[in-house]
């Protein structure tokens, strides 16, 4: 499996940005997605996750009040819909693909900067 995630770019805080990840490879609606982000000097820390059967998934409150992940199986594609950014939320974000239903992700893309100005 191959994933492409793209999207990122440098916005101010309070701005919005929507990250992609195309997969291919495999049959994108049975792949278990989730969004994972660095920051410089910080360990990853997982962001958001979708199920196949669409069940969605966040960290913390905080997180689920201003990002909404989703998939569309007909264009292999899952998003990253970030509201309200930021500077904290500078960090590059890799998506992750996984065939199981639950633990870890076997498969990860390349990832994408997002940088918040202050």
């Amino acid at each position: 499996v191959q994933l492409q995630a793209s999207g990122g770019g440098l916005v101010q805080a309070g701005g919005s940005l929507r990250l992609s990840c195309v997969a291919s490879g495999r049959t994108f609606s049975t792949l278990r997605v989730g969004w994972f982000r660095q920051a410089p000097g910080k360990e990853r820390e997982f962001v958001a996750g979708i199920s196949w059967s669409d069940v969605r998934t966040y960290p913390t409150n905080s997180m689920k009040a201003r990002f909404t992940i989703s998939r569309d199986n007909g264009e292999n594609t899952a998003y990253l819909q970030m509201n309200n950014l930021k500077s904290e939320d500078t960090a590059v974000y890799y998506c992750a693909g996984s065939a199981s239903t639950s633990g870890g992700y076997d498969y990860w893309g390349q990832g994408t900067l997002v940088t918040v100005s202050s």
